[in-house]
């Protein structure tokens, strides 16, 4: 089996035309989709109901056009990022596992190409997220996936996008009517620490940590964190739901993925060293034409540094009341790198607690081969 991935615009929140359009097409079958990855044009909060009518439609056409029960269709990953501050432009990733790429495949039998493995954890608690029993189950699911896309050594993982539960007022009240306590009862931040205890998962599963954090370490110990790791999370499920992009030989796609560190909001060398990392052979200094229109998509996590600074220079948007600082940091890392890659429709999300380090974030990026 090969991987087709394809980028494609979201014309209006419920727009899932162009997955449509690709399957009629027949790039690929609509029971061949395994996974999407996309943003959404609302406020990227708790109650931020975009991401769920783009659900909807996307699963909606694969009812449509394929044979999948509705069951199925159900559990297929569907990781939707919510706010487009700035210059970016509403999209979804598609991956689909196909016989045979559309056109062929130029991969040699040692070829390392892409690969995407799927899987989902164990029920997660209100009490674990922001503890080490999250970052425990999280770490179990990751090696499912990674099983589950043929990849052996964790070297070969470059991207892994997960969603998980944050918690709300009925999980909270929940977890106390058990007698159970929650890391925090406010709903906002607790998308941050559900994001930064599953990327320590990650980190633990591909070895990048070496033990599980303490208790005191999950949300404060910033020199934790994983370096592939782009985590969501939203209040549509109760599990993580994780999935693992890397290369492995004999994958047959025409497609491959590599990973790079934004060391700040500026790092735009951090975009072009995922770039280069997936593979393909650019000038010193690159320029977006140099890509000749083989980057499929790259996906960034952010966050505003919390030190307050950037590069020495004072920054104010953890002091800004008005406009929430997610939403600065987006904008702002969404507009460096739709002007490092020429393009808008790029996926870029925070909340980045230990995914990357301080103020900076983890850049994967698929390219095809051909």
């Amino acid at each position: 089996m090969a991987i087709e991935v394809h980028k494609v615009e979201l014309g209006s929140v419920s727009d899932a035309s162009g997955m449509a359009d690709l399957i009629t097409d027949g790039v690929f079958g609509a029971d061949d989709v395994i996974g999407i990855i996309g943003k959404t044009e609302g406020n990227g909060g708790v109650n931020d109901f975009t991401r769920i009518l783009a659900d909807q439609a996307f699963r909606g056409v694969l009812m449509e056009h394929g044979t999948r029960s509705e069951e199925a269709i159900t559990e297929i990953p569907m990781a939707w990022s919510g706010g487009c501050d700035g210059v970016i432009t509403p999209h979804a990733t598609v991956f689909a596992e196909v016989d045979e790429p559309h056109g062929g495949s130029t991969a040699g039998p040692d070829d390392k190409r892409l690969t995407v493995g799927i899987a989902m954890s164990e029920e997660l608690l209100p009490e674990d997220i922001g503890r080490p029993a999250m970052v425990t189950k999280v770490a179990r699911g990751v090696e499912k996936a990674m099983a589950a896309a043929g990849i052996t050594d964790v070297a070969d993982v470059h991207y892994v996008q997960t969603k998980t539960p944050l918690l709300v007022q009925e999980t909270i009240q929940d977890a106390h009517r058990r007698g159970e306590t929650v890391y925090t009862e406010d709903t906002l931040y607790s998308m941050d620490i559900s994001n930064g205890t599953t990327a320590l998962g990650i980190a633990h599963a591909l070895g990048e940590i070496d033990e599980v954090p303490d208790p005191e370490q999950i949300g404060h110990d910033h020199d934790l964190f994983s370096s592939v790791a782009s985590c969501s999370s939203g209040v549509e499920l109760d599990r993580a739901q994780i999935v693992v992009v890397g290369n492995a030989a004999g994958a047959g796609s025409n497609y491959r993925v590599g990973h790079g560190v934004m060391e700040d909001a500026l790092d735009a060398d951090g975009i072009w060293d995922a770039i280069r990392s997936a593979g393909l052979d650019l000038p010193e200094r690159p320029h977006h034409d140099d890509l000749d229109g083989r980057l499929v998509n790259v996906f960034l996590k952010c966050e505003a540094d919390p030190r307050g600074t950037l590069r020495g220079r004072r920054q104010l948007p953890l002091d800004d009341s008005d406009v929430h600082h997610h939403r600065q940091i987006k904008g702002a890392v969404g507009g460096v790198t739709a002007a490092t890659v020429g393009d808008s429709a790029v996926f870029v999300s925070v909340a980045a607690l230990h995914q990357g380090p301080q103020g900076g974030g983890p850049v994967a990026a698929i390219v095809r081969v051909d």
